[in-house]
C-alpha cells in the first residue's frame, strides 16, 4: 500500500484528540456545532433550491452563487459529521484512508470555492461596467466553463497535495491534535522527510491565493472606477450594492486563510490552529447563504413568497 513504511510499523488510523482538553465543554460544543451544521445544509440547500425556482435568479450570478452554496455544503460535510462524532463517542479515531480522503475533498472544495469567488467578482465586474453587453458577454456557455474550470483545477491541486502526504511514512505517534485531518495536523505526524510535501503546499496555496486575489482586486478596482463616474448618487449606491455581499463573504474567507496558514503559530498554539479551523470550516459555510439571502431582496421575496404558499396550504388542509 502507498502508505507502508519499510522496517518501521505502519500507522493505518489517526486519533482525533478534538477539543478532549476541555471535557466539560463537550455536550455544549456538540449542541453549537449541530445547531451550526443544520442552519448551514438548510441555508446553503435552501438558495439552490430557491434559484431553480425563481426565474428571476436565472442569471449568471446566482448561477455562481448556487455552486458556491454546494461548495458549503460539501465542504462542512466533509468535517462537520466527524468532528460530531468525536465528540460524543469514546472512539476518536479515523482511518489513514479516511483521513486522507477527507483532506482532498476538504482542499477541493477550499481551492474550488476561492476561484469560485474570483469568477463571482469578474461577473460583478462585467455586471457594473458592460450592463448593456452582460448577457451576452456572460453566456450559459462562459458560466459552464468558468465553473467547470474551477472545479478542475480544485481537483488537480488537491490530488497533488494528497499525493504528497500519501508518499510520506508515518510511524511513530498517531495522535493528530486536531478535530479533523488538516494540512499541518497531518505533516507533524510523519517520520520522513517532509520538504517536498511543504514545497507544494507552499507552492500551490501561494500561486491560487495570490491569483484569485489579483482577479478579486482587478474586477474591483475597474468596479469602482466605473461607480465614481456615476454622476447621481442613488445610481452609485444602486449600482456598488449588488457587490457588498460578495466583498464581505470575499473579506472573512480570505482573511480567515491568511490568519489560519500566513501567521505563524507555535507549536504550542495547537487551540488557536482548531479555533481558526473551525471559523473557516464551520463558520464560513454558514455565514455564506446568510449574507447573501439577508441582503437580496430578490432571494428574502423567494423565500418569503414560499413560506406564505405552505402556510397558506397547510391552513386550507386542517380546515
Amino acid at each position: 500500500m502507498a502508505y507502508e513504511v519499510r522496517n518501521q510499523s505502519t500507522i493505518i488510523k489517526f486519533i482525533l484528540v478534538g477539543f478532549s482538553e476541555f471535557p466539560q465543554l463537550q455536550a455544549p460544543i456538540f449542541l453549537l456545532f449541530l445547531t451550526i451544521y443544520t442552519v448551514t445544509v438548510v441555508g446553503n440547500v435552501g438558495i439552490i433550491v430557491v434559484r431553480r425556482i425563481n426565474p428571476k435568479l436565472h442569471t449568471p450570478m446566482y448561477f455562481f452563487l448556487s455552486h458556491l452554496s454546494f461548495l458549503d455544503v460539501c465542504y462542512s460535510s466533509m468535517i462537520t459529521p466527524k468532528l460530531l462524532e468525536i465528540l460524543v463517542v469514546e472512539d476518536r479515531s479515523i482511518s489513514f484512508n479516511g483521513c486522507m480522503t477527507q483532506f482532498f475533498f476538504g482542499c477541493a472544495c477550499v481551492i474550488t470555492e476561492m476561484f469560485m469567488l474570483a469568477v463571482m467578482a469578474y461577473d460583478r465586474f462585467v455586471a457594473v461596467c458592460n450592463p448593456l453587453l452582460y448577457t451576452v458577454a456572460m453566456s450559459h456557455k462562459l458560466c459552464a466553463l468558468l465553473v467547470g474550470v474551477s472545479y478542475m483545477w480544485g481537483v488537480l491541486c488537491s490530488l497533488i497535495l494528497t499525493y504528497s502526504l500519501v508518499r510520506l511514512s508515518y510511524c511513530e505517534s498517531n495522535i493528530m491534535n486536531h478535530f479533523c485531518c488538516e494540512y499541518s495536523a497531518i505533516l507533524s505526524l510523519s517520520c520522513s522527510d517532509t520538504s517536498f510535501s511543504q514545497m507544494a503546499c507552499f507552492v500551490i496555496s501561494t500561486f491560487n491565493e495570490l491569483c484569485s486575489l489579483l482577479i478579486i482586486l482587478a474586477s474591483y478596482v475597474f468596479i469602482i472606477a466605473t461607480v465614481s463616474r456615476i454622476p447621481s448618487k442613488g445610481g452609485l449606491r444602486k449600482a456598488f450594492s449588488t457587490c457588498t455581499s460578495h466583498l464581505t463573504v470575499i473579506s472573512i474567507f480570505h482573511g480567515i486563510i491568511l490568519l489560519l496558514y500566513c501567521v505563524p503559530h507555535a507549536q504550542s498554539s495547537w487551540l488557536l490552529v482548531k479555533v481558526d479551523t473551525v471559523l473557516f470550516t464551520v463558520m464560513i459555510p454558514m455565514l455564506n447563504p446568510l449574507i447573501y439571502s439577508l441582503r437580496n431582496k430578490d432571494v428574502k421575496e423567494t423565500v418569503r413568497g414560499l413560506f406564505y404558499a405552505k402556510l397558506h396550504s397547510l391552513q386550507l388542509k386542517f380546515r
